[in-house]
């Protein structure tokens, strides 16, 4: 009896076959995506997105469309500061953004009097500039014997390109401008003001500036060869096939059939923006918010700055020989050195100098 009632008391093992009790065999390996959202959610994010094309395009309006909030450079600025720059501009401003619990600090990135000159010639030198000196700022940052725990990253995640509705094809400075940032940005290219073109021209449109790509060898966002898997190809040619997204902005809200939406209207009625029959705004939003938000900060990291700091970090020796042989030394990302080393050099003290406080 005794030997039977110590047999019970046993622990019998499970078989293959038999389900275990909820907790045996549990390790926890899941609870880390827990673990990674908390972090991820006390840190915050970050998005910093440019805006480059010629005034009228409706930059400032599509940047608020997107985000639904006054974030524009011309939402915080009156109206009688307002002025035709006689060079490109480069305007900055942040904002803090909270959705759900989620807060983000959204930079956006203005261009005011790109393309408005007469001599638009090298017009594409300023934003380039200004691209490189975050990825310097950066990478002084990166390289500090004592550097923060977090650095701050004002590297340009996206470049969204407004073209404008002309019909035809890209201009030289649309072609000149992309052919040159695609190597070291993000960019993303629209068709402004779509509302103007019927839907006949809008493919047409469309089809042509796909043809002018091409034919210049301009990889926009995203590039085939950063497709990581069957799945994200799959997911990627389908809006390869959609870009440039033919978008209005609008933050002007309108009832329509009893309901609450942004829109533009007109004598003939109410052009939607996120109505997909009416323009391609929802598109863009997707990409830029909701999809392929954390790969284009990636592709950033890992691809655009990737190249710059291996560049950057073998210039001293490259410099020094081409100065001996006479020739003019090259900055990371085909900037001549003699025009942009001074800022690099002031961005570096400066850099030093906010770690030494």
């Amino acid at each position: 009896m005794a030997d039977a009632a110590k047999t019970a008391q046993q622990p019998q093992p499970v078989g293959r076959g038999e389900k275990a009790g909820a907790e045996f065999g549990y390790v926890g390996v899941d609870s880390v995506l827990e673990q990674m959202r908390r972090k991820a959610m006390k840190q915050g994010f970050e998005l910093n997105i440019m805006a480059v094309g010629q005034s009228g395009l409706g930059k400032s309006t599509l940047i608020n469309t997107l985000f639904k909030s006054k974030v524009s450079r011309r939402s915080v600025k009156p109206d009688d500061e307002e002025r035709i720059p006689k060079t490109i501009e480069i305007k900055s401003i942040s904002h803090d953004i909270e959705e759900k619990g989620v807060r983000m600090k959204l930079t956006v990135i203005d261009t005011p009097g790109f393309g408005d000159q007469i001599n638009n010639e090298n017009c594409w030198q300023p934003i380039m500039k200004f691209i490189n000196e975050q990825y310097e700022q950066y990478l002084q940052e990166e390289i500090n014997i004592n550097r923060k725990k977090r650095i701050p990253d004002t590297r340009v995640h996206c470049c969204i390109y407004f073209i404008p509705p002309t019909g035809h094809c890209l201009r030289p400075i649309d072609i000149e401008f992309m052919r040159h940032l695609s190597k070291v940005v993000n960019i993303v290219p629209i068709i402004a003001k779509a509302d103007t073109l019927t839907l006949e021209e809008r493919d047409f449109f469309r089809q042509k500036i796909k043809e002018d790509l091409r034919a210049n060898e301009i990889e926009v966002y995203p590039q085939k060869e950063f497709d990581e898997d069957a799945e994200d190809r799959v997911i990627n040619d389908n809006i390869r096939e959609k870009i440039p997204f033919a978008v209005v902005g609008s933050d002007q809200e309108y009832q329509v059939n009893g309901k609450r939406l942004l829109g533009r209207r007109t004598r003939w009625g109410t052009v939607e923006v996120e109505n997909t029959a009416h323009c391609e705004f929802a598109y863009l939003r997707d990409l830029l918010i909701r999809t392929h938000m954390q790969n284009l900060k990636d592709i950033t990291s890992s691809i655009h700055y990737e190249v710059y700091r291996v560049r950057r970090l073998n210039e001293d020796s490259t410099q020094t020989h081409d100065e001996e042989d006479g020739h003019p030394a090259v900055q990371a990302n085909g900037i001549p050195a003699e025009t942009y080393r001074h800022e690099f050099k002031g961005i570096a003290k400066n850099a030093n100098a906010a770690n030494e406080k």
